[in-house]
């Protein structure tokens, strides 16, 4: 069989000799899906807005609970885990949504009721509840009751409460009121004086009976064919003054991947840092092999002088620390991923590759064709381009891509201990912002493990990959 290690091998063939390799093909195959992936949330997500979404914006994870696990988790559970519920009065008139305006006759004063209905069937509580009102062209605050009505008619009022500006936010799961309210309801119900902390979102959703005073034995209220409501009531002033009303009421799952302590889907990130991963990996170290390939090859070729500086560089780059050298750059400059980038290439030029490579160059200028070439009349830079080159070429291919997932965990690695781009969502990142704010003991499993697991895969592929070039370019391998 030909070997490219021979020449005899074009693109075409080394292509089709890798997927005759099953590691090969699923590294290939791996590969494939994740560059799909990078294709599609650069097109989808543009870098600019990426970076906007990750930084917090309000506008994006308002409605989005916070510390939800993945969707199909529950799946896995067998318990039927609440998605978070959206009722927005701006919507119009429509299931589940009645607003109603009256003018009080001979004044700039005007009635408001506002009926937010929702189903309700899942089997565990809500993460919070949050009301957002938004209140416009009134001359002073509005001024609202609201009601919690349940499906089996237990009417609450959680709270008079003044609008005070357009875009006010009651936070009714932490509301101090609202929380005392809901306590003496629960008292009036058990008839129990409990010193256990019920959640006001598991009031709120509870059966009304004695099983409320313990979360050991308090139990979920599903609506069935009936609804739960939030009314509101309340007056406003002003000729065109005008109220609208949204209920968020947040489920414990969220996404494919998941949400952090910022309501942030980590998904964006997981899908973000495919492209960002790849690209670096591959930029650093292919720019590093052509640099190793050009430097081994001037310094075994020519000997002598250049060779002896090469070596000593090399020799004093091999004993630097490189990775504490990194962090300190890192720490004291805050710097972008592509200044990352150049850094790791420059504190890479001269490593132990260059040696290896250049007892090949060094081996393969003693061969008689070389000699021949000379003899005809062949420039240097002649024979360094067709004759040596491509002979030394294969067999550092299957190095370069067993490279990539080293510099893949460099930049997770930096990323991790803060020192990456602070800006742009990483695997690193996400793994960082779940250490700080312990996931580990928090049970929030999700935010560690989904990022390291894109770490492994795509490791994985590219070590498949290599793994296969290897025994392409050296026979000798094949047995294994």
């Amino acid at each position: 069989m030909s070997t490219v290690a021979g020449g005899e091998f074009s693109a075409k063939a080394i292509i089709k000799e890798l997927l005759s390799y099953k590691s090969g093909l699923l590294g290939v195959g791996i590969l494939l899906v994740l560059t799909a992936l990078s294709i599609y949330i650069v097109v989808a997500i543009p870098y600019n807005k990426a970076i906007e979404m990750w930084r917090g914006s309000e506008k994006y994870w308002i409605d989005v609970p916070r510390y939800a696990q993945p969707v199909w988790i529950k799946y896995f559970v067998g318990k039927n885990l609440p998605e978070t519920i959206i009722i927005d009065s701006r919507k119009g008139p429509g299931v589940g949504i009645y607003k109603a305006i009256t003018p009080i006759h001979g004044t700039d004063f005007k009635q408001v009721e506002i009926v937010l209905s929702f189903e309700y069937n899942y089997d565990d509580f809500p993460s919070e509840v949050n009301l957002f009102f938004y209140a416009k062209n009134y001359t002073s605050p509005p001024l609202v009751k609201i009601y919690w009505e349940k499906p089996d008619g237990q009417k609450i009022l959680l709270k008079t409460y003044a609008i005070k500006k357009p875009d006010a936010i009651l936070f009714i799961t932490i509301d101090e009121e609202i929380t005392r309210t809901l306590e003496n309801f629960m008292y009036s119900v058990t008839k129990k004086e409990t010193e256990e902390y019920i959640p006001p979102q598991a009031i709120l959703f509870a059966v009304d009976d004695e099983s409320m005073a313990s979360m050991k034995t308090i139990k979920v209220l599903k609506s069935g064919s009936k609804y739960y409501r939030l009314i509101i009531k309340g007056i406003m002033q002003g000729k065109d003054a005008d109220i609208d009303a949204k209920l968020v009421v947040y489920g414990k799952v969220y996404g494919w991947a998941g949400t952090d302590h910022l309501r942030r889907d980590i998904g964006l990130a997981l899908l973000w840092g495919i492209p960002v991963a790849i690209s670096f990996g591959l930029s650093a170290s292919l720019i590093t092999s052509i640099l190793h390939l050009i430097i081994a090859t001037i310094s075994g070729y020519y000997g002598g002088i250049v060779d002896s500086i090469i070596q000593r560089m090399t020799e004093i780059y091999m004993i630097i620390p490189f990775l504490p050298f990194l962090i300190i750059i890192s720490a004291f400059y805050k710097i972008d991923i592509v200044i990352l980038l150049v850094v790791v290439i420059v504190l890479s030029i001269f490593s132990g590759g260059i040696k290896s490579t250049r007892a090949l160059v060094m081996q393969i200028k003693s061969y008689p064709y070389i000699e021949a070439a000379k003899a005809y009349g062949a420039s240097d830079l002649r024979i360094i381009l067709m004759y040596i080159i491509p002979k030394i070429l294969p067999p550092l291919i299957p190095g370069l891509i067993g490279a990539v997932p080293g510099f893949v965990f460099l930049e997770a690695g930096l990323s991790f201990l803060g020192l990456g781009d602070p800006y742009l969502p990483t695997w690193g990142k996400v793994i960082n912002d779940a250490y700080s704010n312990g996931a580990m003991y928090k049970g929030y499993w999700w935010w560690l493990t989904l990022p390291s697991l894109m770490l492994i895969i795509t490791s994985i592929a590219f070590a498949l990959i290599g793994f296969a070039l290897d025994k392409i370019v050296n026979p000798k391998l094949r047995e294994l």
